[in-house]
């Protein structure tokens, strides 16, 4: 057999006499003489062995359509022969291609063959069918039915309101002017909050980007809640009832994290790295 590999041109001879194979392959490449020129391939003796006459005739045919055959795939009593026409001794032939070989063969001579397990299930099925006629005839259904007890009724259990727990908003992305985020718990952006926009937690609000909008932590009364940012130049503050709007003056400092908290009855701002998450 001649097929095309990825790695190039495979000669395979397995399960026939090797001059009944070579014929049938030479007569291939004589039907198109230039089509395999400049092609690299291996040649794959599982089970056959040529003798010299043979090989030698295998050689000089393959050359003379101008394809270069790389090594050889076979037994241990192959590889003499191999050195003494300079090929390169592959050795023992690669199982799974020579098993395809072998289906190929198989199915193109009409010969299939079923798997133990296949005619295990083709039983299965002809007994089920023969179960299932027999059920008929005796005017039984088909397929047992099978037989539930009576349920007893149950009452239907009272429905109970149970309050929404706190949670974590996680938000990715810039929020604009006029978008806002609310959230029963604590609030956290991964990106900046511009001028225009706003975020109302009754938790802790925590940006990482620039916080420019509007932010309200400890919506609920909270004054524990915090406000962290990367770059924290908020419009408004405000951390339960406690109010702060942006002054003008912090724009000259040096951007960091900070955090904003509530400090006596005042909103009070401070770098992150000095304060650390407990002020």
């Amino acid at each position: 057999m001649l097929r095309g590999t990825a790695a190039g041109l495979e000669f395979v001879f397995v399960g026939r006499p090797f001059e009944e194979a070579w014929t049938e392959i030479a007569d291939r490449l004589a039907e198109r003489p230039d089509f395999y020129r400049g092609s690299q391939a291996t040649a794959i003796f599982d089970g056959v062995s040529p003798d010299e006459l043979g090989m030698e005739r295998f050689l000089e045919t393959v050359r003379g359509y101008g394809i270069t055959l790389r090594g050889v795939h076979g037994s241990d009593a192959l590889e003499p022969v191999a050195e003494r026409h300079a090929l390169t001794f592959l050795g023992e032939p690669p199982r799974p291609t020579v098993a395809s070989f072998e289906r190929k063969r198989a199915a193109r001579a009409g010969k299939v063959e079923i798997p133990e397990k296949a005619r295990s299930l083709d039983a299965d099925f002809a007994g089920a069918r023969a179960d299932i006629a027999s059920r008929r005839a005796r005017g039984e259904p088909s397929v047992p039915r099978p037989v539930f007890a009576p349920v007893a009724s149950v009452p239907a259990p009272a429905v109970v309101a149970v309050p929404a727990l706190p949670g974590t908003l996680y938000h990715r992305g810039t929020l604009r002017g006029g978008q806002a985020l609310a959230q029963l718990g604590s609030i956290v952006v991964v990106g900046d909050v511009n001028p225009g926009a706003e975020l109302v937690a009754t938790g802790d609000i925590v940006v990482f980007g620039a916080l420019r909008g509007t932010a309200h932590a400890g919506a609920q009364g909270d004054l524990g809640a915090r406000v962290f940012a990367l770059e924290l130049a908020a419009t408004q503050l405000r951390i339960g009832t406690l109010i702060a709007a942006d002054d003008g003056v912090r724009r000259s400092r040096a951007r960091e994290p900070e955090v904003a908290y509530v400090e006596g009855d005042r909103i009070a701002l401070a770098p992150y790295a000095k304060i650390g998450v407990t002020p």
